[in-house]
């Protein structure tokens, strides 16, 4: 959950109730990072590791420990993380585990093994909710969700095979079994899938339907237009069009529903926009980015600032 200060009266009680109570004490967990920014990921504030924690560890404790927070509704809620605050002005807190939006409120989301926690202020003018994220690469893809590794299917379009086999090494890399699909098979809430090819051949997947509906249905601030999907349009943090990329425009973006799981999607104007993306796929060039278009060499994170 976030610092919004919109919250139903229900929300706020189970709030309440959560940071007044413990996960339970356990034996404890190791590689921790959390990561603290603001303006979707432009500017970091701080982050911290941690090798050990211990097993009552929630989302909250630990930015506590870590930040000078300040919380509202019971301590369910953040306010302010190292002085800065959420605003009248749709400006708030919002966090991820993994690169997935969190079910719950910090107060209430145990801390696992291996997790990238990552809190962001941004505006919400376009949309309150950001399914996933892809900053926090390896992740959701080593460690999964909720302390449980899930499968990853890897579907990928015939005109895409060399920026596959990109992806595919990329995943045998860190570790992480990643059999090939049919697109259009999708992946279900129990696993994660990777899709690969050009927006043609994407655009009747029900994720790129979400990214086609624009931030309020996929969190995504970018969409492709013209025939075959030849252009992409990246949008600021209202959702208005800001640049708009031809030939050779390629995107990483993540997004998903609780029927469909998180979707991962590698994709392009064009075959070759499909190959700059998949080499863009690395945890140095994702780091903190909700969603990354690539033009050549310029790698241009999303939603895009005026004037970029």
């Amino acid at each position: 959950m976030t610092g919004r200060v919109v919250v139903t009266a229900s929300a706020i009680a189970a709030a309440v109730a959560l940071a007044g109570c413990g996960l339970g004490a356990g034996k404890g967990t190791s590689g921790v990072t959390l990561t603290v920014t603001r303006d979707f990921g432009r500017v970091r504030i701080g982050a911290v590791s941690a090798q050990h924690v211990s097993g009552s560890e929630t989302v909250m404790r630990m930015l506590e420990r870590s930040f000078h927070v300040s919380t509202r509704y019971g301590g369910g809620f953040v306010q302010s993380i190292a002085g800065l605050s959420g605003t009248s002005s749709r400006h708030d807190w919002f966090y991820y585990v993994n690169g997935i939006e969190a079910s719950l409120g910090a107060a209430g989301t145990a801390v696992h093994r291996g997790d990238r926690i990552w809190w962001d202020l941004h505006d919400w003018t376009a949309t309150d909710s950001i399914p996933a994220v892809v900053g926090s690469f390896p992740e959701p893809f080593v460690h999964g969700t909720g302390g449980r590794r899930l499968p990853t299917t890897l579907a990928c379009a015939s005109d895409a095979e060399a920026a596959c086999k990109r992806v595919a090494a990329e995943f045998h890399s860190i570790g992480v079994p990643a059999p090939t699909a049919l697109i259009g098979t999708g992946s279900g809430s129990d696993s994660l899938a990777v899709v690969v090819g050009t927006w043609r051949d994407l655009h009747g997947e029900l994720a790129a339907t979400l990214i086609e509906h624009g931030p309020g249905s996929s969190g995504v601030y970018a969409r492709f237009t013209g025939p075959g999907g030849g252009s992409i349009q990246l949008l600021n943090p209202a959702g208005q069009v800001v640049r708009t990329l031809g030939a050779g425009a390629g995107l990483i973006a993540a997004t998903g529903q609780s029927q469909t799981g998180t979707v991962w999607m590698i994709t392009g104007t064009d075959t070759a926009g499909v190959a700059a993306a998949a080499a863009a796929l690395t945890p140095a060039r994702l780091r903190d980015h909700f969603a990354l278009a690539v033009h050549g060499r310029t790698d241009l994170p999303v939603p895009l600032e005026a004037g970029s």
